[in-house]
């Protein structure tokens, strides 16, 4: 599965699941949780149980409660045996979670994506996700629960930026992702009108080594694709590398369009190419 954009859908409005699908996002977040009213929990259960039986032509994952409240076992009793693609895991608290919501599922189940920093204990749990591994499509982050658990006023500076503890709660997770070596996917970019500012953000995450995010309407899809997409030139020049590498002999270090490169360069090459199959 393809992680350069995942889109949230509220599990309520099935409405909406078409054009979600027809948005070009590599994967659907069929979300269960926040943006689900209490009440309407059971509908949206349905809902989604429904659309994941059907034909559907994007991969859809599907956002559960937390596993501390009663609401995550009759999520997972009503999706399961509609097969969805994966399962996200709001409020996991390192590798604990995760065997926890596997032994929920009877052993065996869809890949987890863990929401991994929406409560503080689960910050000092980040590097435990390498633990588990085999169980997971990938690792994201939230800026929004982590405030409010703790009492603060905000998790971003009047410029948009992310204050000093999310910077680090987000370098946490990048870093927690991979080295369980497993997509890192970015967290969603609130201003929906602002694509001057999303499309900053995506590259920002794609240099930093975010392999996708997430997204909230289906308008900034084609930002975040674009965002994640390594351009001709890029391309071109991995596949250069690469080439050279295999005309040299073994060489451990060469010289490219008069800069030298060596095995880092090289693996990051393969990496970038292998993301296009």
């Amino acid at each position: 599965m393809r992680t350069r954009s995942l889109l949230f859908v509220p599990g309520d409005r099935p409405e909406r699941f078409p054009k979600a699908e027809a948005s070009g996002a590599d994967a659907l977040i069929l979300d269960l949780e926040d943006s689900v009213a209490p009440e309407r929990k059971p509908a949206a259960r349905a809902a989604i149980a429904r659309w994941l039986a059907g034909a559907r032509t994007v991969p859809c994952l599907v956002r559960i409660n937390p596993l501390s409240g009663g609401e995550a076992r009759a999520d997972l009793d009503a999706v399961l045996g509609a097969r969805p693609d994966g399962i996200m895991l709001p409020k996991a608290e390192g590798a604990a979670s995760v065997y926890a919501l596997v032994d929920m599922m009877g052993g065996v189940g869809p890949p987890i994506l863990p929401i991994a920093s929406e409560t503080p204990s689960a910050v000092f749990e980040l590097g435990s996700y390498q633990q588990v591994t085999n169980a997971l499509a990938g690792l994201t982050w939230g800026a929004e629960d982590l405030p409010a658990a703790i009492g603060a006023s905000a998790s971003r500076n009047a410029d948009g930026s992310y204050t000093a503890p999310y910077e680090m709660v987000r370098a946490l997770t990048l870093f927690g992702a991979h080295a369980a070596g497993v997509p890192a996917i970015e967290t969603v970019f609130p201003d929906i009108a602002d694509i001057a500012g999303l499309a900053a953000y995506a590259a920002r995450g794609r240099r930093d080594g975010y392999s996708g995010m997430m997204a909230i309407h289906p308008v900034q899809v084609p930002i975040i694709n674009s965002g994640f997409s390594p351009g001709a030139a890029e391309i071109a020049h991995a596949q250069a590398i690469v080439d050279a590498f295999e005309a040299s002999g073994g060489a451990g270090a060469l010289k490219l369009d008069g800069r030298m490169v060596d095995k880092p360069h090289l693996d990051q090459a393969r990496r970038l190419l292998a993301s296009l199959r």
